[in-house]
C-alpha cells in the first residue's frame, strides 16, 4: 500500500493533493498536461445557483511572489452546470469531486446544498463563506462570527454530504470562525482563502483591478497560511486541507507537519501546469525516505509531535465510519 493514501471525510484517497477551487475549472482545463486523476480529489469552479459573469475590467494582476484576483465567481449556474458540464467530465474523472459553493444569501447557500444532496457524484461541498452577504451590507460570511454560524449552520441542516467549511483569513483570530464551523456541525476546514490586497496602475493613477480589491494568493501568503493551519489544528479535532502558495512537494510538506491531513494546489498550476504531478512525486519520495506514511507527518511540528491532534482525527474518523 501507497504511503500517501489516506482516508478523508470517508473518501478513500489516493494521496493528500487537492486542487483548490478557482485555479483547476471543472477538473479537465489542465487534461493536456497530465492526468488529473492523479490527484487525491479534485475541488471544482465555485458553483452558484445562478450563472454569473464575474466582475467587469482587469480581473487578475501580478504581485511580486503572488497575484492578486477578481474574478467575481464566474461560473455557469447549477442548472447548466448539471445539465452539461458534469455528462462532460465524469467519463474523464475517477477521482472524488468536491463542490464549492457560493451564495449571496445563506438562504442560497443552503437551497445549493440541498440539491446537491440528489447527486451522487459529488462527494462532498466545500462551503466559501468569503462571499459578501448582500442582506447585512455587503460583509462577509467568514469575517462576521454570527453570520458564520449562521451559514454553516443551514448549510449543515441541508446537505447530507460531508461539509468541509473554507475560512478566511481576512479576520483577527481564525480559530474562533474553526471553532465556530465545527460547532454547527462542518466535517472538515480548508484553509486559507485569498488575502484581501490591492494594485494602483502608476500611468493612470487608478486602481488597477475592476473591482478595486482582490485575492492575494501565491507564495506571498504561505506564510500565513501556514501559521494558520498550525494555529487552528491545536484547537480542533477537525481534519485540514492546507492551501496557500504551495508549488512544490516541500511546500505541501509543510502543511501537513504544520497540521493539514490534505493540501491543495492553486495559482502554483498557473506558472508551471505539471505542478501536481512533481508535488504527488515529491511526497512519495519523501515519505520514502523517512520510512513514513503521510498521515504519521500530520501536525508533526507541534510540541507534542501532533500526537494529540493525529489522535483525535483517529478517533473522528472512527466514528464517523461506526455511524456509516
Amino acid at each position: 500500500m501507497s504511503k500517501l493514501t489516506l482516508d478523508f471525510l470517508g473518501l478513500h484517497l489516493t494521496n493528500p493533493l487537492m486542487t483548490a477551487s478557482g485555479c483547476f475549472g471543472y477538473g479537465t482545463d489542465y487534461a493536456d498536461f497530465f492526468d488529473p486523476n492523479i490527484l487525491g480529489a479534485a475541488v471544482l469552479k465555485g458553483l452558484t445557483l445562478e450563472p454569473r459573469d464575474g466582475n467587469a475590467g482587469v480581473r487578475i494582476a501580478e504581485t511580486p511572489s503572488g497575484m492578486l484576483n477578481c474574478v467575481g465567481l464566474e461560473n455557469v449556474g447549477y442548472d447548466e452546470f448539471v445539465r452539461r458540464v458534469l455528462p462532460e467530465i465524469l467519463p474523464q474523472l475517477h477521482i472524488p469531486l468536491i463542490i464549492n459553493i457560493n451564495g449571496k444569501t445563506a438562504e442560497e447557500y443552503a437551497e445549493l446544498a440541498a440539491r446537491l444532496n440528489g447527486i451522487a457524484e459529488v462527494a462532498a461541498i466545500e462551503l466559501n463563506i468569503s462571499c459578501p452577504n448582500v442582506k447585512h451590507g455587503g460583509m462577509a460570511f467568514g469575517t462576521d462570527p454570527a453570520q458564520t454560524e449562521r451559514v454553516v449552520s443551514l448549510v449543515r441542516a441541508a446537505s447530507r454530504k460531508p461539509l468541509i467549511v473554507k475560512l478566511s483569513p481576512n479576520v483577527t483570530d481564525i480559530t474562533v470562525f474553526a471553532r465556530i464551523a465545527e460547532a454547527q456541525g462542518a466535517d472538515a476546514l480548508s484553509l486559507i482563502n485569498t488575502v484581501s490586497g490591492m494594485a494602483i496602475d502608476i500611468n493612470t493613477q487608478k486602481p488597477l483591478l475592476g473591482n478595486i480589491f482582490g485575492g492575494l494568493s501565491g507564495p506571498a501568503v504561505k506564510p500565513i497560511a501556514v501559521r494558520m493551519v498550525y494555529q487552528v489544528s491545536q484547537v480542533t479535532s477537525l481534519p485540514i486541507v492546507g492551501m496557500g502558495g504551495i508549488r512544490t512537494a516541500e511546500d505541501a510538506i509543510e502543511f501537513i507537519l504544520a497540521g493539514a491531513s490534505a493540501v491543495a494546489v492553486g495559482c502554483g498550476l498557473f506558472n508551471n501546469p505539471c505542478a501536481a504531478v512533481e508535488i504527488v512525486d515529491g511526497l512519495e519520495r519523501y515519505c520514502e525516505k523517512h520510512q513514513t506514511a503521510v498521515t504519521d507527518l500530520v501536525g508533526r511540528s507541534h510540541p507534542d509531535g501532533g500526537a494529540a491532534y493525529r489522535s483525535k482525527l483517529k478517533h473522528r474518523s472512527t466514528v464517523r465510519n461506526t455511524v456509516q
